[in-house]
Parts: structure tokens; sequence; C-alpha cells
């Protein structure tokens, strides 16, 4: 505002401007009105946008952080969830596999590994079981067999266990491992090539032990069977049994060692540690003494207590074997006993050669050879 208009605005005050003075002063006045009143309304609205642009700011950042928050928590309860069923589920899996005298455990390990050592001619497997992940636990192993008097891994075993239901069972065998089946019952009119592997075990060097599945010309008691190999510089490590079908394709049989059971352990120490979900029971004892060229009762016994064994869980059975009805089979060998047919036997090779003097052996095959490794001693016990 010029000094000029403030003077004329005290002389329209104090009444000393000419009509026309004062009429065009007003009108002035109104123009100067109309230009503020103009300006505010322009300035109220930059600033109302502002004012907006800055509250959907606001508000964008709130929804966005919102967003997530609401993100994080059901990230965070989905965990919380997931942790919660996860330490549910392994506390059932404790529970149930760790039930029992002996626990499930126990059990189902033992339940498969002498169903691969009965319906596989020295092969030895033992199994350990543990959780493997959410409500599921998993039986391992590795499979050997013995040549000579040293033990060779020929594979690997996995049995998963989900909610107490057995899974795909994987037996991985290694490349050198036989496939095909040995033995020839007496009351099998097909004679086995003998010849073709007298002269194998003839042109093996000395200084090698072997591996060979022996078929006899007639069934034999268990006593029986180890009597005639009593004083000789061989091994036998499996016994092929007689099991009303055709063993030439599924033999059945049992290790020269017991496959022992829980309950044939005899106790002679006990102790138990408490733990978060209960105790640990760590037990000591010994199981029964057997002859190495006798007690035939009690290895006889201890076979058909393992078909039964065997018999009671088919789930588990038949993942290691389908075509084996050991239903069928427990029932055979409890009506008609134990009678052997066959035995796979290991040792030096020009030992095994001298089998072929023996009436009793109808037929040989030699599955494996190795360099020597036979530290064999004729005791008893």
């Amino acid at each position: 505002m010029s000094d000029e208009f403030r003077r004329r605005l005290q002389d329209y005050e104090d009444g000393k401007l000419s009509e026309e003075e004062q009429i065009q002063l007003e009108e002035e006045l109104e123009r100067m009105e109309t230009y503020q009143a103009h300006l505010d309304e322009v300035m109220n609205k930059e600033q109302g946008e502002m004012d907006h642009t800055r509250t959907s700011r606001n508000e964008a950042k709130i929804i966005k952080r919102g967003k997530w928050k609401a993100r994080m928590n059901t990230v965070l309860s989905v965990l919380v969830i997931f942790i919660l069923v996860t330490w549910a589920g392994n506390i059932f899996n404790s529970i149930y596999f760790g039930e029992g005298d002996p626990s499930r455990a126990d059990t189902y390990g033992d339940v498969a590994s002498f169903a691969i050592m009965v319906t596989h001619p020295n092969v030895s497997v033992h199994v350990t079981g543990g959780m493997a992940g959410y409500l599921s636990y998993e039986f391992t192993g590795e499979m050997k067999k013995q040549i000579g008097s040293e033990w060779y891994t020929i594979g690997q075993f996995e049995l998963p266990f989900r909610l107490g239901l057995p899974g795909i069972l994987q037996m991985k065998w290694s490349d050198d491992h036989p496939k095909t089946r040995y033995f020839n019952s007496p009351d099998n009119p097909v004679d086995m090539d003998m010849q073709h592997d007298w002269n194998k075990l003839e042109k093996l060097p000395e200084g090698t032990v072997a591996e060979a599945y022996l078929s006899f010309d007639q069934y034999f008691t268990t006593d029986e069977i180890l009597k005639n190999f009593e004083g000789k510089n061989l091994e036998p490590v499996w016994f092929a049994v007689d099991a009303g079908q055709q063993e030439s394709y599924d033999p059945i049989g049992f290790p020269y060692q017991p496959m022992w059971h829980h309950e044939d352990l005899t106790i002679i120490s006990h102790k138990e540690e408490k733990t978060r979900f209960g105790k640990t029971v760590l037990q000591g004892g010994t199981y029964p003494t057997v002859d190495n060229y006798g007690s035939g009762k009690l290895r006889e016994e201890n076979f058909i207590k393992t078909l039964r064994l065997l018999r009671d869980y088919p789930s588990i059975t038949g993942k290691v074997n389908p075509f084996v009805k050991f239903d069928q089979i427990t029932e055979y060998v409890e009506s008609n006993g134990v009678k052997i047919y066959g035995a796979v036997v290991t040792g030096p090779t020009k030992e095994l050669l001298k089998l072929k003097k023996e009436p009793w052996v109808k037929g040989i095959q030699v599955s494996d050879a190795r360099l020597w490794n036979w530290m064999f001693t004729d005791q008893e016990g």
C-alpha cells in the first residue's frame, strides 16, 4: 500500500474528499476486497490440496505399515503353529515308538532285520531307528555277508514309517552282490551242474576264501547237519529250511548264530534315568549259550519263534519280501518240523573243494571269493 493511498484513506475518513473522489476510492476498495477474496480462495484451495496430499501420504504409510504388520503376524502365527505341531508330532513319535516292553521301535526293528536274514541267505543287518521328520520314523542299516572270517558290506537298508505305518522299502545292493538263488531241494528232480563249480574251486588259487551254497541229498535236522561239519575247517553261516514252497526261488532259512529276541536276554544289570518326557532304562545281560556243533533244539525253537514274530507283522514283512507268506510258512514248519536241505558255508577254497567227496552234498554253487582272511577256530561254546 502506497503513502498516497494511505493519505486518501485518511482524507476519506476525515470527510475531506469531494463526492467524485469518494466514489472513485470506494470503487477501488471494492476491487481490492474482490481481489483479496479471490486470493484467499486460491490460497485456501492450495493449502487444502497440500493438506489432502499430506493426509493421503500419511494414510498410505499407515495402510502399508498395517499390511506388513498383518503379514508378519500371519507368518509368525504359521511359524508358531508349525513349531507346536512339529513338537507335538515328535512327542507323539517318542511316545508311540517308545511304548511297550520291548518298545515298538525295538520290535519293528527286529521284524525288519529278521525278515531280511530269513529270506536272504548269509545276509545280516543291524537296524537302527530314529525320528526323520513330522510324524515319521525311519529304520536304516547296513547289509553285510560273511566271506571267510570277515563281514563285507553289500548294501544299505531304509524303511520309513509314518503314523506307525511302513512306507516304501529301499534295499540298495552293491553291484557285486549276486541276485541268483542257489539251492536245490532233495525233492526237486533237476540236477545242478555240480562239475562246473567244482572246477571253479579248483581254479581258485591258494590263499583265498570263498562263499559256497550247498544243496543236500536229503533233509537233515539241525543237529545232524552240524555234526556233518564238525572237524572240517569250514564255517556254516546259514541253513535253508523246507518251508513248503519252491525253495529254488524263495529260500527260507536261519543264520548259524540265532536271532535272539528281547525275552531271550537274561538281565544282569538294570539302571533307570529320568528324562524330560519319562525315563531311560539301561540294561545289560547275556543270551543263551549255544554249542558250535550242537544246540539243535534251541536253534530250531529260535527259528520257529522268529517265524511267529514275522507272521504277526505282515505289513512290515510284506515290504521286505511281498511274495513270502509267513503265516503259511509258520504253519508248515510247525507241523513238519525244521528240515534242512541246504546251507551257506565259507572257508578256504581248498577246504570247500574237499566237500566234493561227501555223499550228502548234492550240489554246490560258488558265490564269491576273497583274499585270505581266515581265522577259524574249532572250539565248543
